[in-house]
């Protein structure tokens, strides 16, 4: 006698996708990246399509390339902190995370902001840990650039590690009412802390009572072998970019695998790959509209500035819609692109742009149609019914545990996902049709931390 596999749940957020190339911009209901309707309006669809969490990404410094501002980027990047605060005002079961920088922040203010969302989310709050990773960001700061690569993660976990113990340090049972007054007075011990270590050194009284979800849920995005092992021991969530089965299956082994160096069990830590989608009636005319797509995403100037960041050189003067450089990169760093994280994805520039040209020989492409074959990432095309199929698959042979959801249009680009896609996932039994409880952990399928029961940082 066989018996069935219990299917997995899967679980969606959404991310507002900002100032990316990825946007649409001459889209028609393409609208505002920094008004708050914007971000009530993808917010509120996410929540009635019964989403686990909003996710906002963060952008410490306007990018530059060849000394001149980014054109996307002279809308604004607005403060995560006030975005998701206003946002829980507006929400009621949605979680609420966004990426708040180690390298630039210190954990007593951080651990302060996020235990404050909770409370006012009602636990709904998740942070997602990441460093800087270049000086020209860190020109912003005090401590511009002043980390070597091998050392930010090393502060990062201290940095978790000393924001964890704030969040614990107030244990949820320091409030008594006094026998005599009846009023409420908290222990001697309420709040304090003290940690010392070669990172931070710092000691006082943590103002902000134990949150409701005790620690906000952690997220983190590193796809290195030190980023997963970071994961691995401290992380709730993982950010991925391997979107398909081999890929996705691979990688969800491996940070799997790495769980139980840590006492913890599988299921406490999601794997959630970012993807894109394109909708349509039938799957040839998604095919098209994803084309479309496309060709929008890339116009001749993006696909110079891309090529530039290759090539570490001005292309100006080339034609998008004439043949690739025949000269090679620039060795060494890159300076023609700063601000921008996609530059460290060519670790062989000279190769790549040997891979780029023989690609554009093989098919007879320009240098605008290579970029677009080169850099596009759409995840999802298809049907409603083709691509609940395929998300579905992907989720239940292990390839993640789920998905966030990038839309190309801002702010309704997620409707038609909400409106059609979703009801198939859950005719199909594996995805909710009521939240089961009001936490993001309780969204997510994660335990509340006990005070106490901090993990140790990862070894560097």
């Amino acid at each position: 006698m066989t018996t069935s596999r219990r299917l997995k749940q899967i679980h969606l957020a959404a991310h507002f996708p900002g100032v990316n190339n990825t946007t649409v911009w001459s889209d028609p209901q393409s609208g505002s990246h920094i008004e708050f309707e914007s971000f009530v309006r993808l917010a509120k669809t996410a929540e009635r399509a019964k989403f686990d969490f909003f996710f906002l990404a963060e952008g410490l410094r306007l990018r530059e390339q060849a000394g001149r501002i980014y054109d996307l980027d002279v809308v604004g990047r607005p403060d995560t902190f006030s975005v998701l605060a206003a946002l829980a005002a507006v929400t009621e079961h949605l979680g609420l995370t966004g990426t708040i920088n180690s390298t630039f922040n210190e954990p007593y203010e951080v651990a302060r902001q996020f235990a404050s969302l909770d409370h006012l989310s009602g636990g709904r709050a998740g942070w997602n840990v990441v460093t800087s990773w270049d000086a020209f960001t860190g020109e912003n700061f005090r401590r511009g650039g002043f980390l070597p690569e091998d050392q930010r993660y090393a502060r990062a976990k201290a940095f978790l590690h000393t924001a964890q113990e704030l969040f614990d340090s107030w244990r949820g049972g320091e409030l008594v009412a006094d026998k005599e007054s009846g009023v409420f007075v908290a222990d001697a011990a309420a709040g304090e802390f003290a940690h010392r270590d070669a990172h931070f050194d710092i000691t006082g009284r943590f103002t902000v009572p134990r949150a409701p979800q005790g620690r906000p849920v952690i997220l983190q995005a590193g796809d290195s072998e030190e980023g997963r092992e970071f994961a691995a021991a401290t992380a709730d969530a993982i950010f991925s970019r391997h979107g398909t089965l081999e890929a996705g299956q691979e990688f969800y082994a491996d940070v799997k695998g790495r769980l139980a160096r840590y006492g913890r069990a599988r299921d406490d830590l999601k794997v959630l790959p970012a993807a894109t989608f394109v909708l349509a009636d039938t799957d040839a005319e998604a095919r098209e509209r994803a084309a479309d797509v496309r060709r929008l995403q890339v116009s001749g100037q993006t696909a110079i500035r891309f090529a530039e960041q290759l090539w570490n050189r001005d292309l100006s003067a080339y034609d998008p819609d004439g043949p690739l450089p025949e000269i090679d990169p620039l060795p060494g760093e890159n300076t023609i692109a700063q601000g921008r994280a996609s530059v460290r994805m060519y670790r062989d520039p000279v190769g790549t742009a040997r891979q780029w040209r023989e690609l554009a020989e093989a098919r007879g492409l320009s240098l605008r149609e290579v970029i677009i074959e080169v850099t596009g990432r759409q995840t999802f095309i298809g049907s409603p019914a083709t691509v609940a199929e395929r998300i579905d698959h992907l989720v239940q042979h292990d390839a993640s545990d789920g998905f966030i959801l990038v839309p190309h249009v801002t702010p309704g680009g997620l409707d038609e996902f909400a409106d059609t896609v979703v009801p198939l996932l859950q005719e199909r039994g594996v995805f909710r049709t009521e939240y089961s409880g009001p936490t993001l952990r309780d969204h997510l399928g994660l335990s509340t931390p006990r005070p106490g029961t901090l993990r140790a940082p990862a070894a560097s």
